[in-house]
């Protein structure tokens, strides 16, 4: 995989997308563009509060920032800022996974977008679909065919933009406390 910085010029977009390579002592670049996303989140599944509960942005930057880290310990992992002008703009951190062949053909390994982010006052169709395809392009030259990603309940926007992006619904994960409940 490359890892050098690349840039590719986007149409209607101001200046260029350049897109850089980032490691595990770099990850805390990521926080300002993770916490606007965590908001977004807790904002949007605000029908599972009573459920589920939600941490701080600091706290959940905490724990996502360390599993990033691990996530980064992995030699194809791909952690990729976009930067515009010289700001950060998005990034995405994709690993890659054994499939365990059940009824679906994937090949032997599959890549998970495990976040995608886009700073609120960027496009996500301009500065999403640069970071997919950067990532797309990476993930040719592993032998790698299949890419999914995970999308909060609710959020009909990223939804639409996943799959103007290709991508289709697979697997829907439904979620439920242990010890409380109608059935507990």
């Amino acid at each position: 995989m490359q890892t050098s910085l690349d840039t590719k010029t986007r149409s209607g977009f101001s200046g260029v997308l350049r897109f850089r390579y980032i490691g595990p002592f770099e990850v805390d670049e990521l926080a300002e563009l993770w916490k606007p996303l965590h908001q977004q989140h807790t904002t949007i599944a605000s029908h599972l509060e009573d459920l589920l509960g939600t941490v701080s942005a600091e706290e959940s930057w905490r724990r996502r920032s360390r599993r990033y880290v691990e996530w980064l310990s992995e030699p194809e992992t791909i952690a990729v800022i976009a930067e515009s002008d010289g700001v950060d703009v998005g990034y995405a951190m994709v690993t890659i996974r054994d499939e365990h062949h059940g009824s679906w053909d994937r090949g032997d390994r599959v890549a998970v977008v495990q976040t995608l982010a886009v700073h609120p006052d960027y496009s996500l169709e301009l500065v999403g679909s640069g970071l997919l395809d950067e990532v797309r392009r990476q993930l040719a030259e592993t032998g790698v065919r299949d890419l999914e990603l995970p999308a909060v309940s609710g959020n009909s926007a990223a939804i639409r933009f996943y799959e103007s992006q290709g991508f289709r619904p697979f697997v829907t994960t439904m979620v439920s406390r242990i010890g409380v409940g109608p059935h507990d």
